[in-house]
């Protein structure tokens, strides 16, 4: 009887770690999509998968607040500097424990053509009908 609950046990670990994975790469491969579309600076791709509350903190310390807002700073962004692009590499993506609808995302951002050349960032993920959707972004620029 111990072993069949142990082997249950360790099936049911097996499979919420399996899940957790497939989450992240989702996370991961949203992020991709999302650095492709500001390199083509494509702002309908660029908020696909941003909440309508989505905040910002940029590097420089602007906080934006609301998807049509932070579209429009990304219009302006790239009208007032064509030539910038930004690049966020993910170095960490946990799904939440407590609340599988959650995710934190960690990792360093490159800046190309713009007043700084990158830094950390965070963000925090939200699982809504079934897609994962950007809640929050936090970017600190540490290099010149």
């Amino acid at each position: 009887m111990k072993m069949i609950f142990f082997i249950l046990l360790l099936l049911s670990f097996h499979s919420a770690f399996s899940q957790n994975i497939q989450e992240e790469e989702l996370i991961s491969k949203a992020r991709q999509y999302s650095n492709e579309a500001i390199a083509k600076r494509d702002i309908e791709d660029i908020t696909k998968y941003w909440l309508d509350d989505f905040l910002i903190i940029r590097g420089s310390g602007i906080i934006v607040i609301g998807k049509e807002a932070s579209k429009a700073d990304w219009i302006n962004g790239f009208k007032e500097t064509p030539q910038a692009y930004y690049e966020r590499i993910p170095s960490e993506i946990i799904i939440s424990k407590s609340n599988p609808e959650l995710a934190w995302e960690t990792g360093n951002w490159k800046g190309f053509n713009t007043y700084s050349k990158g830094g950390r960032y965070s963000a925090q993920w939200k699982k809504k009908e079934g897609e994962w959707k950007l809640q929050a972004e936090l970017f600190v620029a540490l290099e010149k």
